[in-house]
């Protein structure tokens, strides 16, 4: 089909609503040349010359084109202008008329073309008699006579020229006669000159028959000339074009239109009636079959192109060519003949070796025009820019599908989620929602640390496949983050979206099976809607990822957005240039809570907690700005705030004579620093501590991953003297052997867990395991959270050594620290005779 609106066009057979009237004209000049004649035969001999003259005048000089149709420069003028001053008026008649059938007949011409011209040929001569007849007689062979001849040539141009026009409006419209009559200068201009020449070839004839030789050779000069300068003029005119051509690729191969900005072009270039771009199927990349012809506004995905011209060049990597003037292979020759076509040219398009397509032209315009040799080398150049263009455009393409697309699921990316996003919010109808659902791929770093990246890139691509075949069609599917998928559409109402979001994971959690890699994966998800939870793409992604955080520990796994998620979320954000002012003010305070023992309530050590007074917002979470300092790069300065004042604190420490051995707890993220060991070694000899009494905490989830991630820094640590503790033990999925394998000293039982020992029976038997088994691994261990006698009696029953908690005090300020513990000990007798304190409990 026509990629744009064709211009009106008939039949050829049109052609008779002018031929017609014309030939009647004809006839009826002709009848009155007989009666106002005087001679209607003259010298037989002359007129054979003069007819002679008729018949190579007919030979075309140059051509120009209009649309489908072939104008030709031609001498006519020339023999016109002798038989009109040496012949009757009816001789004038029958001599063109005769020579026009001639001609038409030995160039084959259509039968609604060839009757055209004889026609035509009939009413102009017959006019330029008539005119003649009626001027002045015409005496010597002065001025007047040539004023007389001129204006008798000119009323055969000018009707030939309101032929000419006529039969193009009739068959391509009155546009197409329009520009028939704009284009017509250089005719007229050519038409003058013919008889101003052949006024002067008279003029040297009358005077001598001699001249005849000098002017024989003048013309076959002047021919030479012309036929060189003509194609010099078309070389210069090709390269031209050319430019122009590679020009207008280069500018249209960003925006789409390569296509039909190269086509038309090149058919005007090679002067075909039709240009034929063809790419086979590559890729993402359908097959491409796009063709321009003369009279088409638009492209066709059409072309008269023989497939076995096609194949062979592509096949061979060759130009194949067919025609009259270039010849070509029989069997190429014989599929011209059987689809009509005249000649073609085939050239292959080449990205390197490969062939990725060809360019064709069929049909060189004009009845009389063939393509030759000389056209294979430019339509061979023409390709040459054409196949770098192609790359170039569909590298671009390449370059703008990646942009928007990831990688390894060729899903859309962020961007072109967040431009449908956009789109969509624009144009939702009353009534519908814009959902966003978020999923999370749950224990995906876990998948790449125990079995390796391939099989995560696995999952991945599994859990894409499965969204898109279970989303709805009209949803778009994206993938945002390394882990993070992304489901949007409209809907009808919020609880339609949050049946489609669980309908969605229970499709991804069903078993993946790669080869022999069973794995179970499951995602949670966040929803947000438009309009009630955000009016742009950016608000709805973030409040979807607000919501993916809360599901998490939501029993369903889904979540949907509501302020109070918000609310958390902003205050975070906005505590982190705080943050950075506290901590260059030494805002942050850090605060020491006792560690006892349990058996004997002495008093071995503090955890040093920091803590941050805000001065608009009060007591802070320390969960709210160490989460802030680990997203804004202050973690380490936060880290080795506490540090420093711990360190500081154990080295003037000097009541009851011992050193106070601090704890300090460390994020997963500050044990991968490879630096960080070198620092704590650093502030321990700056300080003048011993490494055995500072001990590092390590939340379980930061070491008892099931990797060996974090085993060297601990390793480098343990190395240094420094102790280590695996702080929250229980709160993840680890399995409690692995406890061996690691360079610790130490397990602090979670609080939850010891908390609940008085009441459940279930946390009692869990806080037995976990001391027992440590302690068969030669660990210390450590209840968090003892708060009553009872819970201190069921430690010590089970062999507990160290307990913190409100029982013996709340984290405090170190000046309250030395308050409290002169306050809250006792002395004891010892056998060595020294002074040794005791603990009382504190309610």
């Amino acid at each position: 089909m026509p990629r744009g609106s064709a211009v009106t066009r008939r039949s050829p057979e049109h052609a008779w609503l002018v031929t017609g009237p014309l030939g009647i004209l004809a006839v009826v000049l002709t009848a009155a040349l007989g009666v106002l004649g005087e001679s209607p035969i003259g010298e037989w001999p002359l007129a054979a010359l003069i007819f002679g003259l008729v018949l190579v005048s007919e030979i075309p000089m140059f051509h120009f084109v209009v649309r489908r149709q072939t104008m030709s420069f031609t001498i006519t003028e020339i023999p016109l202008l002798f038989a009109l001053f040496a012949l009757p008026p009816l001789t004038v008649v029958l001599v063109f008329t005769l020579g026009s059938l001639i001609t038409q007949v030995r160039r084959r011409f259509a039968q609604p073309k060839g009757w055209f011209n004889v026609a035509k040929a009939a009413t102009a001569s017959s006019m330029a008699s008539l005119v003649l007849l009626a001027l002045p007689d015409m005496r010597g062979f002065g001025p007047g006579t040539w004023a007389i001849l001129f204006a008798a040539v000119g009323s055969h141009t000018l009707v030939t020229l309101g032929a000419v026009v006529a039969v193009i409006a009739v068959i391509h419209g009155a546009p197409a006669g329009w520009e028939m009559i704009r284009s017509s200068g250089p005719g007229l201009v050519a038409a003058t000159i013919n008889v101003a020449v052949g006024l002067v070839v008279m003029l040297c004839i009358r005077t001598t028959w001699w001249s005849a030789l000098l002017l024989l050779a003048l013309a076959c000069a002047v021919a030479v000339l012309y036929r060189s300068y003509a194609q010099f003029f078309r070389q210069h005119r090709t390269l031209a074009d050319v430019y122009e051509m590679t020009k207008a690729m280069s500018e249209r191969g960003q925006d789409g239109t390569l296509a039909d900005s190269l086509l038309v072009r090149v058919r005007a270039i090679m002067q075909a009636e039709a240009a034929t771009l063809w790419l086979p199927a590559q890729g993402r990349h359908p097959e491409v079959l796009l063709t321009a012809r003369v009279d088409e506004r638009g492209l066709l995905d059409i072309s008269r192109t023989p497939v076995i011209a096609r194949q062979r060049a592509c096949d061979e990597g060759r130009t194949v060519a067919a025609g009259a003037r270039v010849g070509g292979d029989r069997d190429v020759r014989e599929a011209l003949r059987g689809a009509g076509v005249k000649d073609v040219i085939v050239t292959p398009l080449r990205s390197g070796q490969a062939v990725i397509g060809s360019l064709e032209v069929v049909n060189r315009l004009g009845d009389i025009g063939h393509f030759t040799t000389g056209d294979l080398p430019i339509l061979e150049t023409i390709a040459a820019h054409v196949a770098v263009a192609l790359e170039n455009s569909r590298l671009v393409d390449r370059l703008r599908h990646d942009a928007y697309h990831d990688g390894l699921t060729n899903l859309p990316n962020r961007r072109r989620v967040s431009d449908a996003l956009e789109k969509a919010v624009g144009v939702r109808a009353p009534g519908e929602v814009v959902a966003v659902m978020l999923f999370d791929v749950d224990s995906l770093r876990q998948v790449n640390e125990s079995v390796g990246h391939a099989a995560g890139d696995q999952v991945l691509t599994e859990v894409a496949n499965r969204l898109r075949a279970s989303a709805p069609p009209a949803a778009l599917v994206g993938r945002i983050g390394s882990d993070e998928f992304v489901v949007t559409l409209r809907m009808e109402s919020v609880d339609a979206v949050l049946e489609l979001a669980a309908q969605l994971r229970e499709q991804i959690r069903d078993r993946m099976v790669f080869d022999a890699l069973v794995l179970d994966v499951d995602t949670v998800v966040g929803v947000a809607v438009h309009p009630d939870h955000g009016s742009d793409s950016a608000t709805l992604l973030q409040r979807a990822d607000l919501a993916v955080t809360k599901a998490k520990s939501a029993p369903d796994g889904i979540q949907l957005f509501s302020p109070g998620l918000e609310s958390r979320s902003s205050h975070r954000l906005g505590l982190a240039g705080d943050l950075r002012r506290a901590l260059d003010n030494a805002e942050v305070q850090v605060y020491y809570q006792p560690k006892v023992t349990l058996r004997n309530r002495r008093f071995v050590g503090v955890e040093c907690l920091a803590r941050w007074e805000h001065p608009a917002h009060g007591a802070v979470a320390p969960e709210d700005f160490v989460a802030v300092a680990e997203h804004t790069g202050q973690l380490g300065r936060l880290t080795e705030l506490v540090l420093r004042e711990a360190l500081r604190r154990s080295r003037d420490w000097s009541i009851g004579g011992e050193p106070l051995a601090v704890s300090v707890n460390v994020s997963a993220r500050t044990l991968g620093d490879q630096q960080f060991p070198a620092q704590v070694q650093e502030l321990l000899t700056e300080y003048g501590v011993a490494p055995e009494l500072l001990t590092l905490e390590i939340k379980e989830a930061g070491v008892l991953d099931g990797t060996e991630r974090a085993v060297p820094g601990l390793r480098r640590l343990r190395d240094i003297g420094v102790r280590l503790a695996v702080d929250d033990f229980g709160t993840g999925h680890s399995s409690l052997s692995y406890l061996r394998r690691l360079p610790v000293n130490e397990v602090k039982v979670d609080r939850s867990f010891v908390q609940g020992m008085a009441t459940d029976p279930v946390d009692l038997a869990i806080v037995n395991a976990v001391v027992t088994l440590s302690q068969q691994f030669g660990l210390a261990v450590v209840a968090e959270g003892v708060e009553s006698e009872l819970t201190l009696e069921l430690l010590q029953d089970i062999g507990c050594q160290i307990g913190q908690g409100f029982l013996f005090s709340r984290p405090l300020p170190y000046e309250r620290l030395e308050a409290w513990f002169a306050a809250q000990s006792e002395s004891e007798a010892h056998p060595s005779g020294a002074d040794v304190r005791r603990l009382r409990a504190v309610p």
